[in-house]
């Protein structure tokens, strides 16, 4: 597992190194109109949701990737022959609104979301704050298994305070109340309502390329599932933002990510993945 792991972290530290010098002569596409810098340079932390919103009529699509279980090893060539991938769109209505929709091979979920800013960090307000909520729609689930399905068993919703301040060039930190209702749930594995805070960074290395992390810890006391714990490689290039990273959910969906993470960090059960983002 140790030997995996650090296999892994070379692998994708050598290759941040690489597509830094191969594209410093490329990235001349400026995607952000603001003045100042922004907080974070993904729309993501890692998984999780940052305080970066797309600018006035930019269309961002979207590929994230989730492999297998990395400790299956060879079995599964390390999670490789197992994968959940979203394929999504996100519209910048304004410089402030920005909508998406999403959709995921795990349980076949659709996501609709809306994020805005509610506040800038700026001289005389130390952070930004951001709104963003989300409607999930499964559609995986069948009248077999749940005779009286309903369309609205189907319907989950998410809501989030994202609160982030840029310490300096190199720092940035967010916290991350965040709110989860279910209409269809397991009572014996979770709560129909579910709070939970997280709590993410970003560590700036060289002028492209940079460390994240992100936690979230669930209060749902009784839940079967695990905190989500994620790390992750940002790497800028001419036009997008390509993301590597390692968590214990497989899942890519904002809601399934939060409350259905299964792996163990200390057992090894780690997922291996990647999010592209592409501007337009």
């Amino acid at each position: 597992m140790t030997k995996t792991l650090l296999f892994l972290s070379v692998f994708s530290t050598v290759f941040a190194s690489a597509q830094e010098d191969l594209l410093k002569d490329i990235d001349t596409i400026k995607t952000n109109t603001e003045t100042s810098q922004p907080t974070f340079k993904a729309l993501q932390i890692v998984t999780g949701q940052s305080t970066k919103l797309s600018a006035k009529k930019e269309w961002y699509i979207v590929v994230a990737h989730r492999f297998g279980d990395i400790s299956t090893g060879f079995k599964d060539f390390f999670g490789l022959d197992n994968a959940s991938t979203k394929l999504g769109v996100i519209y910048g209505i304004t410089d402030a609104v920005s909508v998406s929709l999403s959709r995921e091979t795990h349980m076949k979920t659709f996501e609709g979301a809306v994020k805005y800013r509610l506040v800038k960090q700026n001289e005389n307000f130390p952070v930004d704050i951001v709104g963003y909520h989300v409607m999930g729609l499964n559609t995986a689930l069948n009248k077999d298994t749940y005779p009286y399905l309903t369309f609205n068993d189907r319907l989950s919703y998410l809501t989030q305070a994202l609160i982030s301040r840029r310490f300096s060039e190199q720092f940035s930190l967010q916290l991350t109340p965040s709110f989860v209702h279910k209409n269809l749930y397991e009572p014996a594995t979770e709560d129909k309502n579910q709070f939970l805070a997280g709590i993410g960074g970003r560590y700036k290395i060289s002028k492209r390329v940079s460390v994240n992390a992100e936690y979230f810890v669930n209060f749902d006391d009784h839940s079967f599932y695990k905190n989500p714990l994620s790390l992750g490689v940002d790497i800028e290039t001419g036009g997008h933002v390509f993301q590597l990273l390692f968590t214990n959910s497989q899942i890519n969906s904002d809601i399934g990510y939060l409350t259905n993470a299964t792996g163990r960090w200390g057992k090894g059960q780690i997922f291996f993945g990647f999010n592209l983002y592409r501007v337009f």
